[in-house]
């Protein structure tokens, strides 16, 4: 069965300074939505928002057509966050945080024996680098059941082998769920995307590729 969340005019200001002005954007299960913008443009506001970790002026988001409750979204397992900040304790190890998040041994093998999470199974959060850190929550968070996976800045930090990992985990995990990505490496981004949208003063613009992006002033004209 496939699911839908839906977007449609979502506002959000700071004081006076009007953010998002009109988002809205289509994601089913199976789909990978791409969302590029500048610095400060609100990628990662929507995406708290969508989550319920922060209140927007106008929230206009439905869930299989039934209007979404941004209180309820954590409680109910719907949507799964990756935040740009690292959110695991720094004692415990890699190979006793995974029973924490996964309680069926499906579920646990599916993380343990990941080749990203294996070699670094035996240290603590705290050893591992920025980069083994941010892989590990990744997989961690994208591979529990909720069927719609919020990452942002996913690819921060990795080196050229945990992407090509993430990528490959993702794309295993990508049917049963709809995946939506922020991230300033665009080009893993478009090769993982089936749609996309840039975020520009305030409005949602469809694309479909690097030259628009390149005409709504993300990337440099360098011809």
């Amino acid at each position: 069965m496939v699911s839908v969340l839906a977007a449609h005019s979502v506002t959000h200001s700071f004081g006076k300074k009007e953010v998002l002005q009109d988002i809205s954007f289509r994601c089913e299960t199976g789909d990978v939505l791409g969302i590029f913008g500048r610095n400060g443009s609100g990628k990662s506001t929507l995406l708290k928002i969508l989550f319920g970790l922060l209140k927007a002026n106008s929230f206009n988001v439905t869930l299989n057509d039934i209007a979404l409750n941004p209180s309820e979204v954590i409680k109910d397992q719907s949507i799964g966050y990756l935040p740009q900040y690292h959110f695991m304790p720094k004692w415990p190890r890699v190979r006793d945080i995974i029973p924490i998040y996964h309680q069926s041994e499906e579920k646990q093998d599916l993380v343990f024996y990941d080749p990203g999470v294996a070699n670094i199974a035996s240290k603590r959060i705290g050893e591992l680098s920025l980069g083994e850190l941010k892989y590990f929550e990744c997989i961690l968070i994208a591979s529990k059941d909720h069927p719609f996976l919020l990452l942002d800045e996913p690819f921060s930090m990795l080196d050229p082998l945990q992407k090509e990992g993430l990528k490959f985990f993702l794309k295993k995990v990508q049917p049963k769920k709809g995946i939506i990505i922020t991230d300033h490496y665009y080009a893993d981004v478009l090769e993982m995307s089936t749609k996309n949208l840039v975020i520009s003063a305030g409005r949602s613009t469809l694309i479909s590729g690097a030259a628009d992006l390149i005409q709504l002033n993300y990337l440099p004209n360098r011809s």
